[in-house]
């Protein structure tokens, strides 16, 4: 895989003052939500038993417009699926958390406060977050975590981006339970370069867990071996009718014939790729992690952690007499463990007022199921992600940079690292654990961040800027594995000039199997980048635990627009 970047910076423009706000929600009609501009948002992390669904949609939405302050409360609350009660981590008392809508343009001030015993922090995913680093989010990296009774505020303006993105915990496995969509509109009087929705509906997948992930992922990393996987997985935190107590937490999307929808797919998984299919109905791909691309029909799309699709949905000209099953299950391609089942919404049509149709012939409809693929049909993988192509149109061009300033070559993949002495481990054998690196480098998180360190030049003893930029040594990487896979450890950062120009190579290895790895690098959609420190890793949620991660630092420029700003008031300490 061939990546293309270029490093720039935005700039960002302060502006507005503070209102009252009101929650909306999104619907064939966008005024509503631009008649207050600028509010607090908070964020509170709670514990809560309230889910997402057609019924309480409105509740959860969050409106943005131009320049806005909101506040998150992150809290424990009990919450019950599978008959199985527990107390999890929640923002704002939801599971998944509340919606964010903005407009292209809109500069957001989100202050998210910690209730629980954790530390916290919070990722803004696919935000470029240009000239506004500190805003990024991944603890240890661009900030220090929020921890237990402090507060934070995220600062920053999207440029450039609309479409659908999420946020989510940044910090070991809380993002189990802590995310949300993130909804942006293109600016006001700009329409789709697709046609009109009559509705927009997020879907956002999850998983539901009834062991504590927290805990899941800390016996993980003490015995060395591979994770326990999750109970169910969910949509729109509903497991559906696939699983056991589970048919009164159904995802239901309720529709009119003869409509086109936009459901914005988000993939909140931890581990796992997901097939997702809705039976007699085809979707036409539109956009793919905010960013538009050349229409194609589909019977099923693949979506992976931390992946956004965006997709059409054109219903029946006529009421179908039926229901359907809208069904997501994983695509897998390692050894190891997974959840091997499938979760399930229903599609319902709405019956007109006065309509033919009777109370009684509506409780016995025809239920249709989709044919997903093979837990393992590679095929359609390659074939789907083949067909994926950038918009490139005049009014949204693939603007890649024609001259490469810098080439580097990672390798990435599985390998081992030693068990503790007098211990006996789970990994591949009893005298290791299962690690996972780039060019061999198995990423040690920091006790303070790495931005904060690169800003103040207190780099001696947090990090070194001598990551490889090819493998040390170079080995068939699909073929038979090297005797030796042990890891090496280290925080050791790339470190690039500002507006340098990077051609990436991304090399799988078959080191203790082949296994998919989707890559996420914050504050780049692979060509625009700002300065500061920008975090690189699996979004394999156990791959990035096991070291699948590294860091990019780019250095200021030399105008003033290209600094570095200094840290806000309130940045955490470690």
């Amino acid at each position: 895989m061939h990546v293309i970047c270029n490093v720039l910076c935005g700039y960002v423009k302060e502006c507005g003052k503070q209102r009252g706000y009101s929650d909306y929600l999104i619907g064939s009609s966008y005024q509503l939500l631009w008649l207050q501009e600028h509010w607090l948002w908070e964020l509170h992390l709670t514990k809560t038993s309230q889910a997402f669904s057609a019924d309480n949609e409105a509740s959860m939405s969050v409106a943005f417009g131009v320049s806005n302050w909101s506040k998150s409360v992150i809290k424990y609350q009990n919450v019950s699926r599978l008959c199985h009660t527990k107390s999890m981590v929640t923002v704002n008392g939801l599971f998944p958390g509340p919606r964010i809508v903005a407009r292209e343009g809109d500069r957001l001030l989100i202050k998210v406060v910690n209730h629980v015993q954790n530390n916290i922090s919070i990722h803004w995913h696919g935000i470029r977050q240009l000239g506004s680093g500190w805003a990024d989010g991944p603890a240890y990296v661009t900030q220090c975590p929020i921890q237990t009774g402090q507060s934070y505020v995220y600062n920053f303006t999207i440029v450039g981006q609309r479409g659908t993105l999420f946020w989510h915990a940044h910090i070991s496995w809380l993002r189990s339970t802590v995310y949300g969509p993130i909804i942006i509109l293109p600016k006001q009087g700009v329409p789709y370069p697709f046609t009109k929705p009559y509705k927009e509906v997020p879907i956002i997948f999850g998983e539901w867990w009834n062991a504590d992930p927290e805990a899941v992922i800390t016996q993980a990393l003490q015995t060395g071996g591979g994770p326990n996987v999750s109970d169910a997985y969910t949509i729109n935190g509903l497991p559906g009718p696939l699983y056991n107590c589970s048919s009164k937490d159904t995802f239901k999307l309720k529709v009119k014939a003869g409509k086109t929808y936009l459901l914005r797919l988000i993939n909140a998984a931890l581990n796992d790729e997901l097939f997702f299919s809705i039976a007699n109905h085809t979707l036409t791909v539109v956009d793919v992690d905010a960013i538009y691309v050349k229409p194609f029909d589909t019977d099923t799309i693949l979506i992976a952690p931390g992946q956004t699709t965006n997709v059409l949905l054109k219903t029946k000209s006529k009421y179908p007499n039926a229901t359907f099953f809208m069904s997501a299950r994983p695509y897998v391609t390692g050894q190891g463990t997974f959840d091997n089942s499938t979760v399930a919404g229903i599609l319902e049509y709405e019956v007109r007022p006065h309509s033919i149709h009777s109370t009684n012939s509506l409780k016995n409809l025809s239920l249709f199921k989709p044919t997903l693929p093979a837990l393992n049909d590679t095929s359609f993988a390659t074939n789907f992600a083949s067909k994926l192509r950038s918009l490139a149109s005049p009014r949204f061009p693939a603007n890649v940079p024609q001259k490469v300033d810098k080439q580097f070559f990672f390798t990435v993949g599985l390998g081992t690292s030693p068990c503790q002495k007098n211990q006996t481990c789970q990994g591949p054998t009893n005298g290791t654990k299962f690690a996972a690196s780039v060019n061999n480098v198995s990423f040690t998180l920091p006790t303070t961040a790495l931005l904060q360190a690169h800003f103040f030049g207190q780099s001696n003893g947090v990090y070194t800027p001598d990551f490889p930029t090819k493998p040390l040594l170079p080995f068939n990487y699909t073929g038979t594995p090297p005797n030796n896979t042990m890891v090496s450890n280290g925080t050791k950062v790339v470190v690039l000039p500002f507006n340098t120009s990077v051609e990436l190579v991304l090399q799988d290895t078959s080191i203790l199997g082949a296994e998919s790895h989707p890559l996420h690098l914050h504050g780049f959609n692979f060509f625009v980048v700002g300065q500061g420190v920008w975090f690189m890793h699996c979004h394999l949620e156990v791959h990035t635990s096991w070291g699948l991660k590294m860091a990019w630092i780019v250095l200021d420029g030399k105008l003033p627009t290209q600094k570095l700003l200094p840290p806000p008031a309130d940045l955490p300490k470690c």
